[in-house]
């Protein structure tokens, strides 16, 4: 489904400011994978979703998605085959239009703009109508409101359903709970959860709460230094604890401790 290979990804080289993001990336999905990833602060996980999304070119490497070379595509090119979720609730969503225009601009991507600029129709409205009805938020009775009216918490579980009310063939989460409060941020969560398995949708998500990947999806991996140095599936995560990862972090980083207070006790 998803093939990074050898990726690599340096910024500002040649200066003092040299930073190198990525550093040989090596990575394959399954389909239906839902993979948790966990890492300090410039470990490289949002570097490797930007470059999964195409936000700016890799230095070297491929990137495959569904078997289809996208590495030399510019990220609009790429963006009707992938849903994303970011950090802040106020990215994703146009707060000056109603939640129903903002899913059917979501829903009518990659259409002509003759579909665009027409009308939602009836059955166009029920259909959001019921998707907006599993948030269970009420937004189903607001569906005329403007989305500038909306909590942050409403507001990304807009985002969440626009991302992947087209199906996805893969679903790009970047901390897209941490922002909010605990009880808002779970029921995304929970929201995530079921319309990944719903879809049977191939997912990434980046956190900075170790429960929260162990917990969610199938798979977890954790990065240093721009690699991954832990991959961990099966019954291995099932049976996972948060103190068993932090001992294979220090197994995986060469004695070094896991030093990201937010992490730990997120």
């Amino acid at each position: 489904m998803l093939d990074l290979i050898n990726i690599h990804k340096t910024f500002n080289l040649g200066t003092v400011n040299e930073k190198k993001a990525l550093c040989g990336v090596d990575l394959h999905l399954e389909d239906g994978d839902f993979v948790t990833i966990i890492g300090g602060n410039g470990a490289g996980k949002s570097t490797m979703l930007n470059a999964i999304a195409g936000v700016w070119p890799v230095d070297e490497g491929q990137i495959i998605i569904d078997g289809q070379d996208v590495t030399a595509y510019p990220e609009h090119k790429r963006a009707i085959m992938l849903g994303r979720v970011f950090q802040d609730p106020m990215t994703g969503t146009a707060a000056t239009m109603e939640i129903q225009e903002n899913l059917a601009l979501a829903n009518r991507r990659g259409q002509s703009r003759v579909v665009y600029r027409t009308g939602i129709k009836k059955k166009e409205k029920e259909e959001y109508y019921e998707l907006l009805k599993t948030l269970e938020l009420g937004l189903e009775d607001r569906m005329t409101a403007k989305v500038g009216t909306l909590s942050g918490g409403q507001r990304q579980a807009l985002t969440l359903l626009m991302a992947t009310v087209k199906r996805p063939k893969l679903l790009l989460l970047d901390e897209h709970t941490a922002a909010l409060d605990p009880k808002t941020a779970q029921k995304v969560l929970d929201a995530t959860e079921r319309i990944i398995a719903e879809q049977h949708l191939t997912a990434m998500m980046v956190t900075h709460n170790m429960k929260d990947a162990i917990v969610h999806g199938n798979r977890l991996i954790m990065m240093k230094d721009g690699k991954i140095i832990l991959d961990i599936k099966g019954e291995e995560k099932k049976n996972l604890t948060v103190e068993d990862l932090l001992e294979k972090f220090q197994v995986a980083a060469g004695g070094e401790e896991f030093a990201n207070d937010r992490m730990i006790l997120g």
